[in-house]
């Protein structure tokens, strides 16, 4: 297929590209300042420049390095596309890495040049920086007393670097490296995943043949720009010429979705789950002829076929049902959502169900930071998704099952290698440019590529049969009980679990039930609660074979997060620091000898 937009071939040639084809007044949006600040695409031009020019006059050069480290705001784009201009690398960082991972990425990284969003993030890199030998300059995108703002960099702009500038971005080539991302992984010291101009534009261009967006739509933008996902999204909105506004925090979606009323955006599954959650808690609640509508409603959904395989009658219904129950909830997402992309992590295929069958069209899709990241998506076409899957290959992508059912793929979205790790590099990409994910599949109907698990994540019991637990994990989150969720067995004679529990659920259910549970340490205590949760599990259990079933499992009273470590930033579960925080407790649940199915 042949992209829409040929003419681009480096992220620099993105804003050119809009600023001629969309000249919009609302190119870029942030309201961190308590009121909407929006940037045309020509303010965004200039400041761009302006930015780029004031580092030839500090005297930047082509492969220096530059982090950035902010929540999403208008100034992070500035700083990013500024800094490529004159052919620097950019090191997009997490505010919640720790500073020892901090201090590793700078000197790993050579950085010359910091930006940092805030007074916090300022004291926390100046930490830092005392510890290393060598000058780094750090800016804030707030006024921070004493500190360097980063408007400094701009003030410096000088007309007389322009030809510099124009030299500097004809110097700039396509296979040129634009960013190194360091990827937290799930376990030891970070790689820094090197992407060119050419890895981020190529996917860029595949996603222009599969999205449905375009110049006249607005985008929320809300996962953090430091992840692929969401800086390669931004990169397509700005080719698009579609509107960006950012939200400063994912708490504050909500409110931004009725406040925006975007027409798409992209996401992770956690945040779908917290919006259907806080759907189902109003169904709850409706007076009973209402709640049973709802109740219908939702049953309707349940059996919904995305490829148009549902019937006269089913349809019939289910426009009854999209008017009297569904169209409330589209108006949750502000009233004119055409499309939500969900990728980081498995999404519940019940979920993609239900919102698609109310008229809210989700597709999920996969990737890695090594692939830009885009491997494959679903459409958003009819017959172009399979719920369960993640897809077709992208447009101009390769795909293929490798040893073991391992995941492999080619294209120009490939990563260059690790940056000063080339055996790294060679593990990765083998002689033929296969990109070796970690992930196993397996492909429906020849080409929707379904994830059954990571090779490091499957495990053998001492049995010496295999379990896959994401999979596990994914079918009993769709209990109201369970939060979050890690299934436990290697080396061991049976599959555990260990199980957070969904607070704020159970106390409203124990409450119905008039039992005597007000705190969360009365809910990880309560046998009632326990048992309630067996029910679910031993329910889901079913779908699985007898040595992947769940036979005991405990409480957590702790929620898991990547603030206390156990997350990876975008969600993932850290299954070795979990492991080693709550080893007593595995121990336990293989020490006891009760024939109870919890502890």
């Amino acid at each position: 297929m042949v992209s829409k937009v040929p003419d681009i071939k480096r992220l620099i040639d993105i804003i050119p590209h809009q600023q001629k084809n969309y000249p919009k007044e609302d190119a870029l949006c942030d309201k961190v300042t308590g009121e909407w600040r929006k940037y045309s695409i020509s303010n965004c031009k200039e400041i761009v420049d302006n930015f780029s020019l004031g580092l030839l006059r500090i005297g930047f050069k082509k492969d220096d390095k530059i982090a950035i480290i902010s929540g999403n705001r208008t100034e992070w784009n500035f700083v990013d596309i500024g800094s490529l201009q004159v052919g620097a690398v950019i090191v997009p960082l997490y505010p919640n890495m720790s500073e020892d991972n901090y201090h590793y990425i700078f000197e790993d990284a050579e950085v010359k040049m910091l930006f940092v969003g805030n007074k916090e993030l300022y004291e926390k890199v100046g930490r830092v920086k005392s510890k290393i030998n060598r000058q780094i300059d750090v800016y804030t995108f707030d006024e921070v007393a004493g500190a360097q703002h980063w408007t400094k960099v701009t003030d410096q702009a000088e007309e007389s670097f322009r030809k510099e500038l124009e030299k500097r971005e004809d110097s700039i080539y396509e296979e040129d490296l634009a960013t190194i991302i360091y990827t937290s992984g799930t376990t030891g010291k970070p790689k820094g995943v090197m992407l060119s101009h050419k890895n981020i534009v190529s996917n860029v261009k595949s996603l222009n043949n599969i999205l449905p967006i375009a110049s006249q739509h607005k985008v929320i933008s809300f996962l953090p720009l430091c992840h692929i996902f969401e800086r390669t999204a931004t990169f397509y909105y700005l080719t698009n010429g579609t509107s960006i506004y950012y939200v400063e925090s994912t708490d504050k979606v909500g409110e931004y979705l009725q406040e925006v009323k975007p027409n798409f955006f992209v996401t992770v599954p956690r945040v779908l789950e917290k919006v259907y959650d806080k759907i189902m808690a109003k169904g709850r609640d409706l007076p009973r002829a209402k709640k049973a509508i709802f109740g219908w409603a939702l049953n309707l959904a349940n059996h919904f076929h995305p490829q148009g395989k549902n019937g006269t009658l089913y349809n019939i219904r289910l426009g009854i049902a999209r008017k009297l129950v569904f169209s409330k909830w589209k108006e949750a997402f502000g009233g004119n959502i055409i499309g939500i992309m969900s990728g980081a992590a498995a999404l519940q295929p019940r979920l993609c169900r239900i919102f698609n069958a109310a008229g809210i069209p989700i597709v999920e899709a996969y990737g890695l930071t090594e692939t830009s990241p885009g491997i494959t998506s679903n459409r958003y076409e009819k017959g172009g998704y399979y719920i369960g899957t993640v897809g077709p290959a992208l447009p101009g992508v390769e795909i293929k099952l490798g040893e073991n059912g391992e995941i492999l793929c080619k294209g120009p979205n490939v990563t260059k290698g690790y940056y000063k790790r080339p055996d790294f590099t060679k593990e990765a990409i083998d002689e033929d440019g296969w990109f070796h994910t970690g992930d196993v599949g397996e492909l429906v109907d020849g080409r929707f590529l379904k994830i059954t698990d990571r090779i490091k994540e499957i495990f053998k019991t001492s049995g010496g049969k295999f379990v896959a637990p994401q999979p596990i994990e994914n079918k009993m989150k769709e209990s109201l009980f369970i939060e979050q969720i890690m299934v436990i067995g290697e080396n061991r004679n049976f599959v555990a679990a260990l199980v957070v529990p969904k607070f704020d659920f159970i106390l409203e259910w124990a409450k119905k039930k008039k039992l005597i549970i007000s705190t969360k340490e009365d809910v990880v205590n309560s046998v009632d609660v326990k048992n309630r949760i067996w029910e679910d599990i031993d329910k889901y259990n079913k779908r699985f074979g007898k040595v992947q079933q769940i036979k005991k499992f405990a409480v957590i009273e702790d929620e898991w997060s990547v603030e206390t470590g156990e997350l990876t930033p975008t969600l993932k579960i850290k299954r070795r620091i979990i492991k080693e925080k709550y080893q007593e407790l595995f121990e336990k649940i293989y020490s006891e000898l009760e024939t109870k199915h919890f502890i």
